[in-house]
């Protein structure tokens, strides 16, 4: 029997939920409020987890955040109750890691199907995840483990511009581009966005909150349809943990990252725009695959982002570059034709 611990301070509410889930053979263990409903998770490690998010002593906010900072309890689907009126504030639950809402009034089967395609979810990611990490560590090391773990678990359809996760939720795992390019980006309070990577097939992103055990620092976004692999924490520390050779490839992308982001910073604290952004046309051409006809397809925005310079600047020097014959503009495409030139600007 599925356990499922109810958090929910209206007693007639509390009540009536609980009476429909023992009906449907759920054991329910009711809470009245979240400081109760955390005790009650922390001890009966129930299979989901139903929670309102306005309450006294501690709201539905408080009860996630604390749950998913324990490896205990950060697993477990979350569903939140919410008043219609409480819709615009569900954003929020949902960027720290919330796996679905209801909306009150419901009715039994909006309720029962929310729960049943949840534990559904969870199960078929629990036996996908305990299969994954036996395969593997049988099975592979190194290189093939690494390959095998990419082409295991959740595969996701992303189209451009979807976001991925945002800045300030919970890590839930790490993600590997399969298909496509995705950026990370940090957005001032004046609203524009500083690029922090981008990050085409073969790549991982994400992992780096996971593994500091902070959330997320920056939001991530597709920045065309893509395909992506999404790999449970659970199944990532375990390789991590007891592959030597895995815990030493992300060593090495980690090393790797840090070395590209101190010398961003120096371009960009000393480099001119002209060759600011001749660095960043070279550096997008040899990592993030233009095509056959040496032609990338970023636009002019994410391109002055990533080179730390307004979209005006960088489509005026985007002009000179072509009159220079360094560059061939057709439409929102840029052909390289004179890489080593690009490679050669003088500061």
């Amino acid at each position: 029997m599925k356990k499922i611990v109810l958090i929910e301070d209206n007693k007639d509410m509390r009540e009536n939920i609980a009476e429909i889930l023992e009906l449907s053979n759920y054991k329910v263990f009711p809470a009245p409020n979240g400081k109760k409903g955390v005790e009650l998770v922390q001890k009966e490690k129930p299979d989901l987890i139903i929670c309102d998010i306005m309450m006294p002593v501690l709201d539905g906010y408080g009860v996630l955040h604390i749950l998913s900072k324990s490896e205990d309890t950060a697993s477990i689907p979350f569903i939140f109750l919410t008043a219609k009126a409480e819709r615009s504030e569900l954003r929020k639950g949902m960027e720290m890691g919330a796996d679905d809402y209801v909306t009150k009034p419901f009715d039994d089967i909006e309720l029962l199907n929310a729960i049943e395609s949840r534990l559904r979810k969870a199960e078929a990611m629990k036996k996908a995840a305990a299969a994954t990490i036996d395969n593997l560590m049988q099975n592979f090391s190194g290189a093939d483990a690494m390959k095998q773990l990419t082409e295991s678990d959740e595969q996701l359809q992303i189209k451009k511009k979807e976001t991925i996760y945002k800045e300030g939720a919970y890590p839930r795992g790490v993600y590997f581009v399969k298909e496509g390019k995705i950026k990370t980006f940090k957005k001032h309070e004046i609203g524009k966005e500083f690029i922090t990577g981008l990050h085409s097939a073969g790549e991982f992103f994400g992992y780096t909150s996971l593994l500091e055990g902070v959330k997320y620092t920056d939001t991530a976004e597709a920045l065309e349809n893509s395909i992506i692999t999404f790999i449970p924490q659970d199944v990532f520390f375990d390789l991590l943990y007891k592959n030597a050779d895995i815990a030493k490839s992300f060593i090495q992308i980690l090393s790797g990252n840090l070395t590209e982001q101190e010398e961003r910073l120096m371009n960009l604290a000393y480099s001119s725009v002209r060759k600011r952004l001749s660095d960043t046309l070279v550096n997008l051409y040899e990592k993030h695959s233009a095509d056959k006809n040496h032609t990338l397809t970023f636009s002019r925005e994410d391109l002055a982002n990533i080179a730390g310079t307004a979209i005006e600047t960088t489509i005026r020097t985007l002009s000179d570059f072509k009159s220079e014959g360094l560059i061939e503009i057709k439409g929102t495409a840029i052909q390289v034709i004179k890489l080593d030139k690009l490679k050669a600007m003088r500061n």
